[in-house]
Order: C-alpha cells, then sequence, then structure tokens
C-alpha cells in the first residue's frame, strides 16, 4: 500500500502547476495590444512589459541574453539541478505522462512509487501514448504564443493553408515532444541534455544538493562505487532500497552526488517515509555538502551568489530602464542604387537628384506627421513636398529626392564628390520628437553636367 504524498512531491506538484498556468496565461496578458512578452517575427518587434520595440530597437537583447545567463549560473550555483527536478518541461511532462496518465488514470504502471519499472505496453500503451499526444499539442501551441498572439494564432486555424509552415510547426514539435517524453524519458536528461555536464563546473561545497548521510546510513562501496554491503552491521539504513527504485533516472543516491540526479528529491521522500516509521531523521537531505559535515544550515549568501545576485540585479534595471525609455519614432534610410540622376527644374536649369528610401515607424501611442531637414544649404528636399501621417505602431515608406543646383564639383572635376549629410526627422506636431540619421550625397563629375546629351 502506497504511502502518503511526501512533502517534497507535494510541494513540487504544487510548483509546477503553478509554472504551467503561468506560461499558459502569460502570452493571452495584454495592455492596449502590447504584450507582457512576445518575440514576432511576422512584424519584426518584441513586447517586453507591455512596452513594444522594432528591430531597429534590439539594444535590448544584451540585457536579456545577459539577465538569461547569468540567471542559469545563479540558480545552478544556489540550488544544483533544482532546475531539473522543479521547473524543467521535460521534469514536468515525464511527471504528466508516467504519474498521472500511466498511474493514475490508466494503471499501467503498479506504483507511483517505483519509477524504475517501465509502462506497459498493449491497448492501454497505445492509449496512453494518444492521450499525451493532446498535451504535447497544447504545449506546442502554447510555445508558438510566444512568437504569434494567441489571438492571430486562432485566426491562423481557420486558414490553416495559408500558414503551412506555422501549424508545420506546431505538429513537428508536437511529434518530437511525444517521441521525446514516451519513448526516451529521462534517457533525454542522462544522455543528451547538455546541462548536466555544464552545472557541474558551477557548483561548490556549499551549493544545494540530494545527499546521502553516509555517516549515518553505513552503507558500504568499493572505490568503483559498486555496494559491497546492502544492510551493514552498523547505520541507520535499512537496506530497503526505496530510494533507488523511485529515482527516476536510475541511479542510487546512495554513491554519492552524480551528474544524473536531477534534484527531484524523490529519493528524500521515499526514505523519510521509510525512516519516520522508525523515529528516525531521513538519510537523504536537500541540503549542502558543508551544511551536512558542519550539521548547520546551508550558506545562501556568499561570495558567489551575491556576485550573481549584483549582475542579475544591474541587467534587470538595465532592461526596465530601456525598455521604459524607447523613442517615440524610429527611421531607417537606404540610398537607391543609382548614385544619382541628372535632370532639370521648371525653369530649365540642370539640377543632380539623388534618391533614398525612408521608412519611418511610429512607435508612440498616438498618429504622427513627420517630415525632415537636411544640414546643406545646397540641398534641398524636392520629394515629398508636405509630412507623412503615419498611425501608432505603423510604418511608412517613402521615396525621397534631394537636389542640388550648385556646381559641387568645381574643386574636384575628375572623381564625383561624395558628401556627407546629416538628415535630422521631427514630428512636425510635437517637437520632442526627433532623431537624426547619417547620409551621403553624390555629385557627378563635372564633365557629365556639362554634357548636352
Amino acid at each position: 500500500m502506497e504511502s502518503k504524498i511526501s512533502k517534497f512531491r507535494q510541494k513540487r506538484y504544487f510548483f509546477y502547476a503553478i509554472a504551467s498556468l503561468w506560461l499558459f496565461i502569460m502570452p493571452w496578458l495584454q495592455i492596449g495590444g502590447k504584450h507582457l512578452f512576445l518575440i514576432s517575427f511576422e512584424k519584426k518587434e518584441i513586447h517586453l512589459f507591455f512596452n513594444t520595440f522594432s528591430t531597429q530597437e534590439f539594444f535590448l537583447m544584451p540585457f536579456l541574453i545577459i539577465f538569461f545567463f547569468i540567471s542559469i549560473f545563479f540558480l545552478t550555483t544556489l540550488g544544483g539541478r533544482v532546475w531539473c527536478g522543479w521547473a524543467c518541461p521535460q521534469t514536468i511532462f515525464r511527471v504528466i505522462y508516467r504519474d498521472l496518465i500511466c498511474t493514475k488514470i490508466l494503471k499501467i504502471r503498479g506504483s507511483i512509487t517505483n519509477k524504475q519499472k517501465g509502462e506497459k505496453g498493449g491497448a492501454k500503451g497505445i492509449i496512453a501514448v494518444a492521450l499525451f499526444a493532446i498535451v504535447a499539442l497544447i504545449a506546442a501551441s502554447n510555445l508558438l504564443w510566444f512568437f504569434v498572439p494567441p489571438q492571430s494564432f486562432f485566426a491562423y486555424l481557420g486558414e490553416a493553408g495559408e500558414h503551412k509552415l506555422l501549424f508545420g510547426i506546431v505538429l513537428g514539435f508536437t511529434a518530437f515532444l511525444t517521441f521525446d517524453i514516451t519513448f526516451l524519458g529521462e534517457n533525454f536528461c542522462v544522455f543528451i541534455c547538455p546541462y548536466a555536464r555544464i552545472q557541474s563546473t558551477m557548483l561548490d561545497e556549499d551549493s544545494l544538493g540530494v545527499i546521502y548521510d553516509d555517516i549515518r546510513g553505513g552503507a558500504v562501496y568499493d572505490e568503483h562505487k559498486n555496494l559491497i554491503s546492502n544492510k551493514p552491521a552498523s547505520g541507520d539504513c535499512t537496506g530497503c532500497q526505496a530510494c533507488v527504485r523511485i529515482c527516476p533516472t536510475h541511479i542510487d543516491i546512495r554513491k554519492g552526488m552524480q551528474l544524473e540526479c536531477i534534484n527531484c528529491l524523490e529519493c528524500a521522500d521515499a526514505c523519510s517515509n521509510v525512516m519516520s516509521k522508525l523515529g528516525k531523521a531521513p538519510l537523504i537531505n536537500w541540503t549542502s555538502l558543508n551544511a551536512q559535515k558542519s550539521q548547520s544550515k546551508v550558506k545562501f549568501m556568499r561570495f558567489r551568489t551575491i556576485g550573481y545576485i549584483g549582475v542579475l540585479a544591474a541587467a534587470l534595471i538595465g532592461l526596465v530602464v530601456m525598455s521604459g525609455t524607447k523613442e517615440s519614432m524610429l527611421l531607417n534610410i537606404n540610398r537607391n542604387t543609382q548614385l544619382y540622376k541628372i535632370d532639370f527644374d521648371d525653369n530649365g536649369e540642370k539640377i543632380v537628384k539623388n534618391s533614398y528610401t525612408f521608412l519611418f515607424e511610429n512607435t508612440h501611442s498616438e498618429p504622427h506627421s513627420f517630415f525632415f531637414s537636411v544640414d546643406n544649404e545646397n540641398i534641398s528636399i524636392s520629394r515629398p513636398d508636405e509630412p507623412v501621417k503615419v498611425s501608432p505602431g505603423k510604418k511608412a515608406k517613402i521615396i525621397v529626392s534631394l537636389t542640388s543646383k550648385a556646381n559641387l564639383s568645381l574643386e574636384n572635376e575628375h572623381d564625383n564628390v561624395v558628401l556627407p549629410l546629416i538628415i535630422k526627422a521631427y514630428a512636425v506636431d510635437d517637437e520632442k520628437i526627433s532623431v537624426t540619421r547619417e547620409s551621403v550625397f553624390v555629385y557627378p563629375q563635372q564633365k557629365f553636367i556639362d554634357r548636352k546629351d
């Protein structure tokens, strides 16, 4: 008869539920069409903290990358592979498939306290895979919502033929996740996932881990970590092997800390259940090597963790500050492939014309009319002749023509003259909104100006 769910498993299941619910809800959170977090490849935008940033504002990416990687380092230094056992989707989906679908619902596994035996096959095995495939499809859709807003995603369902790539990705990820969870299982964690190898370089003797008290337990191993005596004459370990049977990665925690351990703490619960019946403290605890040796509390605040906290705080402050000071307009200027064109004005005088493509983007919450000026008195704007109105969050692409009547090639008659320009773009209805961009104006050699054709 199974014992009552122990404390770590209960807490872990609760955390799974909260984390899954948050990830499911987060793509739906938006204010005024701006999401809490969204990377839109379709619109080439990033939504962060209900602000929208275009691809031209990717100055936020270094802060995001720094925050992401330092968070991993900090989490590993502090809690070992706590991510693997408490937050990794691989672990959560395995619990859903193995413990909920196979054990609780279909009962094709004998006990939730024995992770060593595989699931039975047959019709129920096929049903279990089919049920998890539905979960995998929901998870794949949820993942895509961070790149395609849920509202657009469901609108595209009615136009699946026009969005084959999108739904191909969903179905492909669904198939991979189903294969991974139902067939690979924890072999993915043990043999494929690189995190186990990386985390070993980040741990120290104050890092949290699942640690067996070999002094009290008294289990005896040889130099190759082979168990010599399962139930030694002295020591509190009963040799019940409850900790071994429940381990999802098939290790014996009594052999010490191992790369395969994902800190799920199933073994700690199993040992606690057995030892509590004997009126003794568990032999497996979530602690650090130093804390176990000194019989003291885990030292969380140390030089390495304080350093990580400082860097994380700086990256987070940078993200918040930069996301709150975004530009209200963006401008991208591209010169056309033609260097210049010799034309005539209304009076029949020769002029030199350069053409550009201006891409205005209004990142403000209100519509604005944009125009621009050039810092060279010999160069004038011939097109457009009026401001360009752009709605909030929209873009406008226009062809701009700059002309010059002055003979700019007199000082250099044998080469084209390339004049650097400073172009100032601004909102005519709000003087606070303006940006400057650099470009060039090309004036031809004098012989081309004098040519009569």
